[in-house]
């Protein structure tokens, strides 16, 4: 007798980057060796970083090479299915196509990103020095999009709800974030690259992100019914940005004109 085979979609591959991380990110228990993490997903070396901006306080970036690329030397443990280590793959090849960044296998460099299945989704902000864990939990945390928002972190980059400007475009509901939870929409001084706040980019968290009461914690202005926090991938204004901080001079013409590919687990 002959049986098909049916494929059987994941229903949690439509979810915006924030609510993954989110639901990754709850509720689980953190190895004694694993990182604080504030903001839901940014890792600090130690409680005094919590309030600061580890990337605009010290030199983050990744360098760029005589050929006017920015190679960022990664390995990746040898915790996943290949269908898993497609989708950080394609994670990973994205940034040549809209950027100068070029995530490469590492051979003998000495700073380097490792990205492991560890608790949950999360990145250090911009280059550490050494090694440097991305973690992508295999629970949850491997989609295309989430990929992208903890490259974007280790390339340098925050959230878009701590911007500086936010409080022109988001009111905080303070009334309805979870007890403790309140400094993870604290502003920091962002690397907006002069482009505007973006309720599309994959670094904006979703409208009830740390709600203690299923009310949302965040709220448009001053049209409170304007949709945010719903990226599957990186905007435009996110490969702007990055294009400016690096340099990537001839992305910039480019960058408004990629096309884009669904986000895929």
């Amino acid at each position: 007798m002959m049986f098909c085979s049916i494929a059987v979609e994941d229903p949690l591959a439509e979810l915006s980057v924030g609510e993954l991380i989110e639901r990754a990110n709850t509720n689980i228990h953190r190895s004694s060796d694993e990182p604080t993490l504030v903001e839901g997903d940014i890792a600090v070396s130690d409680d005094n970083a919590r309030n600061a901006d580890p990337c605009t306080s010290r030199g983050c970036m990744w360098p760029k090479s005589t050929d006017g690329k920015v190679y960022v030397p990664y390995v990746i443990l040898n915790q996943y299915t290949s269908s898993e280590l497609q989708v950080i793959q394609r994670g990973l090849n994205s940034f040549a196509s809209f950027s100068c960044i070029r995530f490469i296998p590492r051979s003998n460099q000495r700073d380097y990103i490792s990205i492991e299945s560890r608790n949950g989704c999360y990145s250090y902000v911009g280059r550490l020095g050494n090694a440097q864990t991305v973690s992508l939990a295999r629970s949850g945390c491997v989609y295309h999009n989430t990929v992208q928002h903890e490259l974007l972190h280790a390339l340098g980059f925050n959230h878009e709800q701590t911007r500086s400007d936010r409080d022109s475009y988001i009111r905080v509901a303070w009334e309805n974030i979870q007890t403790g939870m309140e400094s993870n929409f604290n502003k920091i001084a962002t690397l907006n690259q002069g482009t505007p706040y973006d309720y599309n980019s994959v670094m904006q968290y979703h409208r009830t992100a740390f709600s203690k009461n299923g009310l949302p914690t965040m709220i448009p202005i001053p049209d409170p019914n304007v949709s945010f926090g719903q990226a599957t991938q990186m905007s435009q204004n996110d490969i702007t940005r990055l294009n400016r901080l690096y340099n990537c001079c001839k992305y910039f013409a480019r960058s408004n004109n990629v096309p884009m590919k669904r986000a895929e687990k």
